[in-house]
């Protein structure tokens, strides 16, 4: 499996207040590592995570996913894609209102299709997963009293659910202390390896861009990014 976007160009807005984040970004991901997106704000790091999640279509370019171009996809079959494809953790968790840890994964499940009474093993899987982020003893516990740490576990968790060949996640470390962000990096490190998927993240935080295998700077120079 692999990511990689060819020479896609984003413009947002209109008139004078159009801006390009992306221009001509030619970028590869690779299977098993995580990638850290870093930039300041406006450099096109949560443009590039919702273009390579198929949340928004770029105005040229592709979007290569295991080579399917997913830019060239109907609104419809991008949205298949990206249930059965790619898992995405928002900055702000975007947890449901009211339901437990497990719930918000047998949740997902759900909205992606899958029964819990074809066999598959997700109730199962739900809890695998929140065991494997530390939360086997917060699963029956609901997400709106748990830290920002936690949330974020659960949605780390959630995302996993489906076993996604491509991980995106916004600023997981931005809602936590030092000593957990450096716990929240080591785990998107080691389940990266452990799923056998591309994690693409973007991040402000020096602690997350330490635990990357490879750093994309968004900054501008001469419109391009580089790969360091």
């Amino acid at each position: 499996m692999s990511l990689h976007l060819r020479d896609v160009t984003v413009t947002l807005g209109d008139g004078e207040s159009a801006v390009t984040p992306l221009r001509s970004l030619d970028a590869a991901f690779a299977p098993r590592a995580v990638t850290a997106l870093v930039g300041p704000s406006g450099s096109g790091k949560s443009t590039l995570l919702a273009v390579a999640g198929t949340l928004l279509k770029p105005d040229s370019g592709q979007v290569l996913l295991s080579g399917t171009d997913l830019a060239a996809l109907s609104t419809a079959d991008r949205a298949r894609e990206r249930r059965r494809r790619i898992g995405y953790v928002f900055q702000s968790g975007n947890l449901l209102t009211g339901l437990t840890a497990r719930q918000q994964l047998l949740a997902a499940a759900s909205v992606s299709g899958r029964s819990l009474r074809s066999g598959s093993g997700l109730r199962a899987r739900a809890d695998e997963l929140l065991d494997d982020v530390g939360l086997a003893h917060r699963r029956d516990h609901r997400t709106d009293t748990m830290s920002g740490g936690e949330r974020q576990r659960v949605a780390l968790a959630r995302a996993l659910l489906l076993t996604p060949e491509l991980l995106l996640i916004d600023e997981p470390t931005a809602a936590v202390d030092r000593e957990r962000a450096s716990d929240l990096a080591a785990l998107i490190r080691r389940t990266t390896r452990h799923h056998d998927c591309v994690t693409v993240v973007a991040t402000h935080d020096p602690v997350m861009e330490a635990a990357a295998d490879e750093i994309l700077d968004l900054t501008r120079r001469e419109d391009r990014p580089t790969m360091l």
